[in-house]
């Protein structure tokens, strides 16, 4: 079975085995194609999930600033009652001194307290300038967030239609340049594979055109020429690497 399947792979040309390079070629190209119909909307999908994401995070932060910054407030405000408190119970004290010494360490007690409830105001009074700075920042970033959501909602539904339309087609096409893999020996095909994903446009076999690569479009000597056009074996551009294959065997026009 081995020896038969050997004896097979020996039979096939160079020229069918460049003929459905250039068949699988066209199919991958084909995918291409569609992949570009699609443009830049996956890629900008993307880059929106992760805006609004980023967005989200950045809200969630500010609520939490928010929080911490009522709880100093609450604190503060009780440290304004406690002095208050201390300045009433100085004040009595005053009214039961028996000597200048215990008048002059109560009124400064009292004199600290205000001190204290002064200094407590006015972190409050950053604190309130605090939050109202947050919540403007909140409602921008609010704001923001509801217009990427939208984008991103008619993008995905923009980016759905288009694999709609294209989905089966694209299926379609993949099973036939599964099928046509299968006509090519691997280290054939594994070539062809490393040729495409390095060429620019993802043309790993090209027909020559005008005696030049149909690749780089760098001319081809004549002798090379004739030797492509007779497909008897595999020659490569010896400027871009791409595999070169006549155009009659290609079934295109060399349009001269």
């Amino acid at each position: 079975m081995s020896t038969r399947k050997k004896t097979v792979e020996k039979e096939v040309s160079v020229e069918d085995k460049l003929k459905s390079l250039y068949k699988l070629q066209s199919l991958l190209s084909e995918i291409d194609r569609i992949k570009t119909l699609r443009g830049e909307l996956p890629l900008e999908v993307s880059d929106l999930d992760d805006e609004i994401a980023g967005l989200g995070t950045r809200v969630n932060n500010f609520q939490l600033e928010l929080k911490q910054l009522d709880e100093n407030t609450k604190l503060q405000k009780g440290k304004i009652e406690t002095s208050k408190a201390k300045i009433e119970k100085y004040t009595k004290q005053l009214d039961n001194v028996r000597n200048s010494k215990e008048y002059d360490h109560l009124s400064k007690e009292i004199e600290f307290e205000n001190l204290e409830i002064e200094l407590s105001e006015k972190h409050i009074r950053e604190y309130t300038q605090e939050v109202a700075s947050i919540k403007e920042q909140i409602e921008a970033a609010t704001e923001l967030l509801n217009e990427k959501t939208a984008d991103l909602e008619m993008k995905k539904k923009e980016l759905d239609d288009i694999v709609s339309e294209t989905k089966a087609q694209e299926e379609k096409i993949r099973e036939k340049a599964k099928k046509t893999e299968v006509l090519i020996e691997p280290r054939l095909l594994a070539a062809f594979k490393r040729i495409r994903k390095n060429a620019r446009n993802g043309l790993g076999v090209v027909p020559i055109q005008r005696g030049a690569c149909g690749g780089c479009f760098n001319k081809i000597p004549p002798q090379k020429q004739m030797d492509i056009k007779m497909g008897k074996k595999i020659i490569v551009c010896e400027y871009c690497g791409r595999i070169m294959i006549d155009p009659e065997m290609a079934g295109v026009v060399d349009t001269k």
